[in-house]
């Protein structure tokens, strides 16, 4: 057998406990999972947490650092601004550099603040520039329900038809992913009335990664701008933000990112935007210079910081942000190019066993090809689909439905391991 997880490929996979049980073995990250709590089943032993793509599990530490940040606040009142463990004054510039490692981009293009949505908006007002024909965003059919929402109400906002300005670019008939070809050739097709390619970085639905890179090339060769929503590819995929040449970026931390419900978002925005202070924005008293920002009714008008600070509006929530130091010290201490090493065997594994042992009216409609998913498998279940996720969380088994049929397994590298997936697929196959 193999000794380490990169010298695994497919060809080697074998459906046994104890070949899972190897894995895990051989597994560099197998101690991060104890930097987790891991729910209890209803037998009182650890459930199977497959649902990282949704909620992330918590980190052991975010209870010591969001302590630490009441305990100086009763200490310290309004002192603990300057005076805390971490300042609450600079603390969004903890996450400068982690955050910027996170996504490929570099120091002072990431900013963590707001949510993913809240986030979508205020880029839009910078990126979406409706001018003379060129009025058109172009997102994925069947984007993240809030993401279509979003572009709809802010086209009404800026006085656009969403009916005429909001376009899709959609599967072909009888497949339930995008070709990049198809995406190329429409982006082309749009031409001069393309103003924004807005796509979600992996489909919430099929667990597909897009190819950012490519789609941005082709935004721009049209003279249009590139932005992600990066809900299910932050923590999840390698990304190279700053070298694909990406306009703009937003991403929430509570999926793959574990830092609690609703958690503290993410914003990218390219440095030869973020250097133009000039470029339209909402503004707030937080994205203003740091110098002059205590000068307040002194300085009457907005002068942003460079970069994506620069689009901060309020002082970031302290205690929202606490968590995210958890998490985020665990991104670095492994590294995301290791962890997706072990991503794309572990969700290969579950692939493997789920060909080998599921039913034929349940299919993986998420791309086998490495390059095209991260870490989640979407089954489409054309029998029973209610009854079988069912079966699953019955079995200690914790993923998620998404109606009418699809089940969505994501076993994530940092607290999943390879007998967990087996015990998914074995559920599957025997419900």
């Amino acid at each position: 057998m193999s000794t380490t997880l990169s010298e695994i490929n497919a060809a080697a996979f074998e459906s046994t406990l104890e070949f899972a049980r190897h894995l895990d073995a051989i597994d560099p990250f197998a101690d991060l999972r104890a930097e987790f709590e891991i729910p209890k089943a209803g037998s009182g032993s650890e459930s199977v947490y497959l649902c990282g793509n949704s909620l992330g599990l918590m980190p052991r530490k975010t209870r010591e650092l969001v302590t630490e940040e009441l305990d100086d606040w009763g200490r310290l009142g309004v002192e603990g601004h300057l005076e805390s463990r971490r300042p609450w004054y600079s603390y969004h510039e903890l996450f400068r550099d982690t955050g910027a490692r996170l996504v490929g981009a570099r120091p002072g293009e990431v900013v963590m603040m707001n949510s993913l949505t809240v986030n979508l908006h205020l880029l839009m007002v910078s990126f979406y520039r409706p001018e003379g024909p060129r009025r058109k965003i172009l997102i994925e059919d069947g984007a993240f329900p809030s993401d279509t929402y979003a572009v709809k109400t802010h086209l009404r906002a800026r006085g656009v038809d969403p009916d005429e300005a909001l376009v899709t670019c959609a599967p072909r008939d009888g497949e339930e992913t995008l070709r990049i070809e198809d995406v190329e050739a429409r982006i082309e097709a749009l031409g001069d009335e393309l103003a924004l390619v807005m796509f979600g970085g992996v489909h919430f639905r099929t667990g597909q990664v897009h190819d950012m890179q490519r789609i941005t090339r082709a935004a721009h060769a049209t003279g249009a701008m590139a932005g992600f929503d990066l809900a299910h590819a932050a923590g999840n995929v390698v990304l190279e933000l700053h070298d694909w040449d990406v306009d703009f970026a937003c991403w929430c931390s509570y999926k793959y990112l574990n830092s609690g419900p609703g958690a503290l978002a993410g914003a990218y925005v390219h440095e030869r935007h973020g250097q133009d202070l000039d470029v339209p924005r909402f503004a707030g008293w937080w994205g203003n210079d740091p110098g002059s920002r205590f000068k307040m009714q002194m300085i009457p008008e907005f002068v942003p910081q460079p970069g994506a600070a620069g689009w901060q509006l309020s002082n970031p929530p302290i205690l929202a942000a606490a968590p995210l130091l958890a998490s985020l010290e665990l991104f670095d201490r492994a590294g995301l190019p290791a962890l997706a090493t072990k991503s794309r065997v572990l969700t290969g594994y579950l692939e493997f066993m789920l060909r080998e042992s599921m039913p034929g009216t349940c299919r993986v409609i998420t791309p086998s090809a490495t390059s095209e998913r991260g870490c989640q498998l979407s089954v489409h279940v054309t029998d029973h689909p209610r009854r079988r996720f069912e079966a699953l969380a019955r079995n200690g088994i914790i993923c998620d439905f998404r109606e009418p049929d699809v089940i969505r397994l994501a076993p994530t590298p940092l607290y999943n391991s390879f007998t967990d997936v087996h015990a998914a697929a074995r559920v599957i196959a025997d419900s």
